[in-house]
């Protein structure tokens, strides 16, 4: 088992990319902290432990990593998941669907790594911080002008975070996943017309699943991985390499 010993932290976690990102966890030895704005989540596995939070609130963000410490005494992993979609253009945006993209997909990204990161300063924790990024961090979408904004401050907030931190042993890496088969996509993913240009952006012809992504955090998360940090891991199906 790959994360036998190690506490993890994953926010969105009650569905989706994060629901199999902490499931994976688990499966590969690790104690797991569940973390969404759901007020509780039923969890069986003793080994996995439930707290709301929500991610844009510095101070929750704060209570949830020292609830992961108080539970299982140390922080070993931080995935910083939680996020929200966009779908509407420059002009079209108000400030409030700016505001709440970025509060969540940027901000809470920043929140989620500095209170890992202080935690694990402070109990001398060589850990790591994953931070979900996407291909459009890196590539420009229509109708995402938010959501792009958002996931291209991921990259540099992780790429920065990576330089200061590696004096403390901590790394920090993202992963940039194309277009995954989920709630947040099943609408955009059932429109034939829409689906057709996903399709035909992918080289391998195909969108991902949840455990392509998760397969990927785990090696990030890994000793496997222990000389990787600042780095963007592109799981799309060859669509960044167009």
């Amino acid at each position: 088992m790959r994360m036998k010993g190690k506490v993890a932290i994953v926010t969105g976690a009650t569905s989706g990319i994060g629901r199999a990102i902490a499931e994976h966890f688990l499966k590969e030895g690790a104690q797991v902290v569940f973390s969404s704005l759901s007020e509780t989540m039923e969890l069986a596995d003793p080994n996995a432990f439930y707290v709301k939070c929500d991610v844009s609130k510095s101070a929750e963000v704060d209570n949830l990593v020292q609830a992961a410490v108080d539970k299982f005494g140390r922080l070993d992993v931080m995935v910083n998941n939680a996020g929200v979609g966009d779908s509407h253009t420059l002009v079209e945006t108000t400030d409030e669907e700016w505001r709440k993209i970025i509060d969540i997909n940027l901000t809470g990204v920043f929140y989620g790594a500095r209170a890992a990161a202080r935690k694990m300063k402070e109990l001398k924790i060589a850990g790591n911080i994953i931070n979900m990024s996407s291909v459009l961090g890196k590539v420009g979408f229509f109708g995402a002008i938010s959501y792009c904004s958002a996931k291209g401050g991921v990259v540099q907030l992780t790429r920065t975070a990576a330089l200061e931190l590696a004096p403390l042993g901590i790394r920090v890496n993202a992963i940039a996943p194309g277009f995954i088969a989920t709630k947040m996509t099943e609408n955009i993913l059932e429109n034939k017309e829409f689906n057709k240009i996903i399709i035909d952006s992918t080289p391998m012809g195909h969108v991902g699943d949840v455990d392509d992504i998760a397969k990927a955090a785990v090696f990030l998360a890994s000793d496997e991985a222990k000389y990787i940090t600042g780095e963007m891991l592109y799981v799309d199906g060859g669509w960044t390499s167009r």
